[in-house]
């Protein structure tokens, strides 16, 4: 993990790297190969700062320039043979056959019970660095520094793009790595495509061979299974694709604004990668459950009929997956993710049309209907199942046990939908899909700010 750490901000080839004690937990071998691969690096022209604990001596001495502190002072800075002439001509020449590193750690340690003879000897070697030649030069290159940005401070920088790679390379990796994470564990799609076919056997088994004709749908039994099997098309596949997604961008937002900040890509990037890897399947299941209830049932049997509802229930899938996506992008984790789902859901759900009937909607509840796909995809079902359909048997509500033909406008009616939202429905679910999945960026976009 300590190697893959390092190798992940490599990857970037910064100008500047600084690294944090990247040795410990390592064994003396990798630890030399660590360090052998940062003076490559810094023979390149790259600039590498570093804090190390304890080195070796063959580690020790991989180094160009050392500084040791003590007490927040400069004790010394400069190259490593440097170092012991130093120590050396302050009274504390480094044994011989004796690790440098060690020897001068303990030189500047406060020893417990030796306090205040400790602090009077790293006060004397302090102020001896800086009245040497290495200490003076220090402080006017500091002083020169100071002067310098201060100046600079009132001079306009033009600023350069902090990506190191163009638009169309981080676009190419980034969907290739996001297609490799859903590939690489099948068992979730095998469980997935099973799910669905399962769940679509269940209510194809209990909803099977509804019939609009006859004495079986005397009562209008036939005419209401039909409209109750159209609401859990549209219930299933919500909940079955909304939580598919919900937890893809909080689960990985601590790589994703690491990666981000180091330089590797834009945010626009793997937001649209993220969701192109996951589109075929969102295409594919709506296909796989439709095929398979759909003529369990007996909903209308033409292919035209087919395709149109296989056209809008992907159209939902989608916007199903932008409201999703919404959710994963404010959520901080996937506890808070899972937790907004369903109070949201809810009331979009209870304007669908099956709870409440839709001339029933309270005033003031009216635009929480507007911003609900179970609504829209609800009416554009019931149009494309019931325009055109004459002769409904159903009870007559004179005489309940004579029979009276209703035609698909009149249930239509009933359900207080009207034939002529189909394109308008159409326009607005789509609208839903773009709308969420803009709300979805500026989200995750927000959390990238606010780190600045």
């Amino acid at each position: 993990m300590k190697r893959l750490a390092f190798a992940s901000e490599v990857l970037t080839n910064p100008a500047i790297l600084f690294c944090d004690e990247p040795t410990s937990g390592l064994d003396s071998v990798m630890a030399a190969s660590v360090v052998e691969v940062m003076r490559s690096l810094a023979s390149q022209g790259r600039t590498i700062v570093c804090t190390i604990h304890q080195p070796s001596s063959q580690i020790f001495h991989l180094f160009d320039k050392v500084l040791f502190m003590a007490e927040g002072r400069t004790a010394y800075i400069g190259d490593v043979p440097g170092a012991n002439s130093f120590f050396e001509r302050c009274g504390f020449p480094c044994p011989t056959n004796y690790n440098p590193a060690d020897h001068y750690l303990q030189v500047l340690a406060v020893v417990p019970g030796q306090e205040e003879a400790s602090h009077a000897k790293l006060k004397k070697i302090c102020d001896d660095f800086e009245e040497s030649e290495k200490g003076l030069e220090l402080t006017k290159t500091s002083s020169e520094a100071t002067k310098t940005s201060s100046s600079d401070s009132f001079m306009v920088t033009t600023r350069s793009s902090p990506y190191k790679a163009s638009w169309g390379e981080q676009f190419t990796a980034l969907l290739w790595r996001s297609w490799l994470s859903i590939v690489k564990d099948p068992m979730i799609l095998r469980i997935r495509i099973g799910t669905s076919i399962f769940i679509a056997l269940i209510l194809g088994a209990v909803y099977f061979g509804q019939e609009l004709s006859g004495e079986n749908n005397a009562k209008g039994e036939g005419i209401m299974n039909i409209n109750g099997v159209l609401f859990l098309l549209i219930t299933n596949m919500t909940f079955s694709n909304m939580f598919a997604v919900i937890n893809v961008f909080c689960l990985e937002l601590p790589i994703f604004l690491r990666e981000h900040f180091n330089g590797m890509y834009r945010t626009d990037t793997y937001f649209i990668c993220r969701q192109l890897a996951e589109l075929p399947i969102f295409l594919f299941l709506p296909l796989v459950f439709l095929a398979i209830i759909y003529y369990m049932v007996g909903l209308n049997a033409t292919f035209v009929k087919f395709a149109t509802t296989v056209a809008i229930i992907e159209l939902m899938t989608q916007a199903v997956a932008s409201f999703g996506y919404l959710i994963s992008c404010l959520a901080s984790s996937i506890d808070m993710a899972l937790g907004l789902g369903p109070p949201f859901l809810i009331p979009l759900m209870l304007f669908g049309g099956l709870f409440l009937n839709n001339g029933s909607t309270p005033v003031y509840f009216i635009w929480a209907k507007y911003l609900s796909w179970f609504y829209y995809t609800n009416e554009l079902l019931a149009i494309n199942q019931w325009d055109g359909i004459e002769g409904v048997s159903t009870a007559c509500p004179t005489d309940p046990s004579q029979e009276c033909p209703v035609s698909g406008d009149q249930i239509l009616s009933n359900l207080n939908f009207d034939k002529e939202n189909f394109w308008l429905n159409i326009g607005l679910l789509a609208a839903l899909a773009v709308a969420f999945r803009c709300l979805a960026f500026l989200a995750l976009l927000s959390k990238t700010y606010r780190r600045h």
